[in-house]
């Protein structure tokens, strides 16, 4: 009981004793007086100003806690082995952002003009891009140098500067992608993402761009979503719905990507890309009503998908 009141302590700050309650400052209304009140006996909590109530505590640890406080809290309360934590879930310091640059001949589409440019457009066009998509994720071109005849599609951390980058090209006697030398271990365009909507999971970023209509799409260009990747840690503590909407030949991928997500209590759904390559070749008529017919998927739920699969 002592090691849950410190981490509590350790999230929410100070706080007093009153009778069997714990009364800290509430981090949903953030009134000036200690009115969140919480029994950890009863694993209930309650602010007596704005009425923000739950019973598990756990909760309130997700969504304003570090991953760490996550881990620390399941461990106490028996939802992990603890030589499973210290093994696995250990931070080693804290993060240090990634920054890269952008390809030196990198040129807005949106202020492109030219032969090269217009190939670039038409690319997109066929794709299903639009004139709001293009700048809304930054999309450029190159026209010359190690990424020629390619669409650069930037990713931006919080910092604000550029830590990845597709490069897609749009000439068919290229390989397709030619992607920077450095760590994937980021969240794409975290810059840009709302986390209080919806959470799509795809493959790639043509595929975010278009299910950006159904919620905010992060796409996983290419990582498998380890436990202790920053994007998995961002999907446990910020406690939102989240669709795992991979290409139709990711389904082992996708299975385990959803039984970790419920090893963690968080929602997890799969939302069906059959009949189709990807969720980009997806009209968004369609996606809509997957989205709608997406199950909500259980421990049980997923293991008897499992095995209809074998």
């Amino acid at each position: 009981m002592t090691d849950k009141i410190k981490i509590l302590k350790d999230v929410l700050g100070r706080s007093r004793k009153s009778n069997q309650e714990h009364l800290f400052y509430c981090p949903y209304c953030n009134h000036h007086k200690m009115k969140f009140a919480v029994n950890v006996e009863k694993n209930v909590y309650k602010c007596w100003i704005c009425d923000k109530r739950g019973r598990d505590i756990y909760q309130v640890i997700r969504k304003h806690g570090t991953f760490n406080h996550v881990q620390q809290w399941r461990a106490l309360s028996g939802k992990v082995e603890i030589t499973e934590f210290d093994s696995l879930f250990e931070e080693k310091g804290k993060r240090v952002e990634q920054s890269i640059s952008l390809p030196p001949s990198f040129q807005p589409i949106a202020n492109g003009a030219g032969i090269r440019a217009k190939s670039a457009i038409n690319y997109l066009v066929k794709r299903g891009v639009t004139n709001e998509d293009i700048l809304r994720w930054k999309i450029g071109y190159c026209d010359e140098g190690e990424y020629k005849n390619r669409i650069i599609i930037p990713s931006f951390g919080l910092s604000g500067y550029a830590n990845f980058f597709i490069a897609r090209t749009y000439n068919r006697n290229w390989m397709k992608y030619k992607n920077p030398r450095a760590n994937k271990d980021i969240i794409f365009n975290e810059l840009y993402l709302d986390w209080d909507k919806d959470i799509i999971l795809v493959e790639g970023v043509f595929d975010a761009i278009r299910a950006r209509t159904i919620g905010t799409a992060i796409p996983l260009v290419g990582s498998t979503l380890r436990e202790n990747s920053k994007l998995f840690q961002a999907l446990v503590r910020h406690n939102q719905r989240v669709y795992v909407a991979l290409d139709a030949d990711a389904r082992t991928k996708a299975s385990s990507i959803i039984n970790k997500l419920l090893d963690y209590d968080v929602q997890a759904y799969s939302l069906s890309t059959s009949g189709y390559e990807d969720i980009a070749e997806m009209p968004r008529e369609v996606l809509i009503s997957r989205k709608e017919q997406a199950t909500r998927m259980s421990s049980d739920r997923h293991l008897f998908q499992e095995l209809m699969n074998l």
